[in-house]
């Protein structure tokens, strides 16, 4: 790699790289599981064209609200897990808590349907010429649940809490954020430590943009999480952990509709973790719940099935850039060699895994972090992503099996030891069953299935401080968002040691979320670089060149893109349709939905 990379590079990073991880979660029956003979049928599989789509309603067209809004009444909705924590810069969080932290916080910006940052506690901003100072404009006449005036203030005072955060630390590295300052009360300015042409994207997210009350925060840190404090829509009412929180209507909240009248609608919204999908869905269908979160395909389904039957309900479905499948760890032998971890990649039916899910005909087959239908997907990485070829696999997990200097110490002719794990859900044991039995069958591989809950689950990848080098084999995981890529792949992909990172001059510089344990400095570097323009056409070229790399090196595996369902009563209006400050319809995936212009018609 020349010097210049490197500086490039080493102007990026500044501190250690410290984040938290969002990972599986439970989910709903099947025993759908192919057997290794059909399983390993060799099919011709054509490359997915930009644009296409799943059969059936899988992208939920975004409407104008037609019913006449009304205020009163609670929303129950059963989420597929308690919430980690509420204290956005400090707790990792996957969609139960993101959906309560985004009913109790309002973030600076927020994502519209077609991709782009819109405006939310920020009315509008602008970037300096290299993209290192950004300066946002913030609404006047916000206040936190206390009463605190909401000011740029506030957003400086935010700043050292998420410089330490569990959550926000790696994000603030993989902006270059250094400095947050008031230029008065009403208008903040950003300082990075690098260019970074996509920096409003951070701001999305809830561990660097949701506003909390760093006073608050500062004087009780761990009971924050039980009682939050934001300007979003509603209120913490009762937190009782593993069975209901509520939340009540902010009755100063800021925000208005379009005829003026003050949000937010409804009175109250309780949110239920339901871990079952099963049960979950029969909550839903009995009226003991309103809405219902999901994102696993066989729920969808069943959710498809109750509608056909006669169900009134309501199914909001999206799938956008969230891909699923295993990461191998790379410091884990025999997943340290190429040649196992594309073997098992070859040997990996996705198909059969995509049935075995239960999401035949509602998930599409995965070949990169991005779907088919976003802007940054590439045919050219879809073409290149290693095919189902069970006795191309098997021929070259042999070659790895009978060298005699293999990674894992063994004598020639041993099987490998795997150790294949996934959270204890059956379409999600009934899935990895696919890739044991294809696997098992070639002689050559002794597979180990294990099954953790979702946190240790998580946990297991992570490590422990201060290495957190995680002790897992392959992992099943889901990557990939509808933001910009670099809030991801910035901060996923950077050194995964500190010896690695000296190894590169990159002294200090390292990242807990690199779960693979994988680094590339051009892959590295062109992450860097994407963030140094603004112009798309070039940004694609850089991460269509990061994905074509894993399709090389295999870090991970995929089975297929992971659709996303709201399901709710009819009667339940304002969550497909809401709309920003600006009037443009907002849109950031189902499973996670905007509350603060929800009503009830029923």
């Amino acid at each position: 790699m020349k010097s210049s990379w490197l500086k490039i590079i080493a102007s990026f990073f500044a501190i250690a790289l410290i984040a938290a991880a969002c990972g599986g979660s439970d989910s709903g029956s099947s025993d759908t599981a192919s057997s290794s003979e059909t399983a390993t049928e060799t099919a011709e599989e054509e490359v997915i064209e930009a644009g296409t789509e799943a059969e059936g309603d899988v992208d939920t067209e975004v409407e104008e609200v037609v019913a006449e809004s009304s205020y009163g009444g609670s929303l129950t909705i059963g989420l597929e897990a308690e919430a980690t924590g509420l204290r956005p810069w400090e707790d990792a969080c996957s969609s139960p808590c993101l959906t309560m932290i985004q009913a109790v916080y309002d973030t600076l910006v927020v994502l519209r349907t077609d991709g782009s940052v819109g405006p939310w506690l920020a009315t509008d901003w602008s970037a300096n010429e290299d993209f290192t100072e950004w300066t946002f404009n913030l609404v006047e006449g916000a206040t936190f649940h206390n009463g605190t005036a909401f000011t740029a203030q506030s957003l400086v005072d935010m700043f050292p809490l998420q410089q330490l955060g569990a959550a926000a630390g790696g994000i603030v590295t993989a902006a270059g954020l250094t400095e947050v300052v008031a230029v008065d009360d009403t208008t903040v300015k950003y300082v990075l430590n690098a260019a970074h042409s996509a920096f409003p994207s951070f701001l999305v997210q809830p561990p660097l943009g949701a506003a909390f009350d760093a006073e608050a925060a500062n004087a009780d840190f761990d009971g924050y999480s039980m009682n939050p404090i934001g300007t979003g829509a509603f209120m913490m009412d009762k937190r009782d952990l593993d069975n209901e929180t509520v939340v009540v209507r902010n009755p100063n909240y800021w925000m208005s509709d379009a005829d003026g009248n003050q949000l937010p609608y409804l009175d109250s919204v309780n949110f239920r973790p339901i871990p079952d999908e099963g049960t979950r869905l029969d909550s839903l269908l009995s009226g003991t719940t309103q809405a219902m979160q999901t994102l696993r395909q066989g729920t969808i389904r069943d959710a498809r099935s109750a509608k056909a039957d006669g169900a009134d309900i309501v199914l909001l479905e999206f799938q956008g850039n969230n891909v699923g499948g295993g990461m191998y760890n790379l410091n884990n032998p025999p997943l340290d060699d190429v040649r196992v971890r594309k073997a098992l990649t070859q040997m990996n039916n996705q198909e059969a895994t995509i049935e075995a899910l239960g999401g035949t005909g509602i998930s599409l087959p995965g070949t990169q972090w991005f779907s088919p239908d976003s802007p940054w997907y590439s045919e050219k990485v879809a073409a290149a992503w290693p095919k189902f070829d069970y006795e191309a696999g098997q021929a070259l997990l042999k070659e790895y099996v009978d060298d005699p200097e293999r990674s894992d110490g063994k004598a020639v002719g041993e099987k490998i030891e795997v150790e294949l794990s996934c959270p204890p859900d059956p379409t999600l044991i009934a899935a990895v069953q696919v890739s044991e039995q294809l696997w098992t069958a070639t002689g050559m591989v002794d597979v180990t299935l294990t099954n953790y809950d979702q946190q240790t689950h998580i946990n297991y990848a992570l490590g422990a401080p201060p290495d957190f080098m995680g002790s897992h084999g392959v992992h099943c995981w889901r990557w990939s968002n509808n933001n910009d890529p670099s809030t991801e792949l910035n901060r996923q992909l950077a050194p995964h040691t500190l010896g690695v990172a000296a190894a590169y001059g990159l002294d200090g510089i390292f990242t807990p979320t690199n779960f693979f344990n994988y680094f590339d400095i051009e892959v590295f570097g062109a992450l860097v670089q994407a963030t140094k323009t603004d112009v798309f056409a070039e940004r694609y070229a850089l991460y269509e060149m990061v994905m074509m790399k894993f399709a090389t090196d295999l870090p991970v595996y995929y089975s297929g893109h992971t659709a996303e369902l709201l399901a709710v009563e009819t009667g339940v209006e304002g969550i497909n349709g809401w709309v920003l400050p600006d009037g443009t319809f907002g849109g950031q995936g189902w499973s996670v939905p905007q509350l603060n212009q929800a009503f009830l018609t029923n």
